[in-house]
């Protein structure tokens, strides 16, 4: 298992308790238009993430980071 693939592994478990509806989560799922996040929810997550890797996303990454695949380039990026 790869690097990458752990990360996956991990950030699928972390959406877990916040995926309300039970979205089948892959890496082209979208925060906002498949688990429907608002932005409490988000920054929730967010930390979740945060204390999961103990990494820092900075509000612009988040500005950017859409879906499930692109969250975990960039934890991969922040954990190099």
């Amino acid at each position: 298992m790869s690097d990458r693939d752990t990360i996956l592994t991990a950030v699928k478990a972390q959406i877990e308790p916040f995926n309300k509806k039970g979205v089948t989560v892959t890496e082209a799922t979208t925060f906002q238009g498949d688990l429907e996040w608002d932005s409490l929810t988000v920054m929730d997550f967010v930390a979740a993430i945060e204390d999961e890797f103990d990494i820092i996303i900075t509000m612009n990454m988040q500005a950017e980071i859409e879906t499930v695949g692109q969250l975990v380039d960039a934890v991969a990026k922040l954990k190099a």
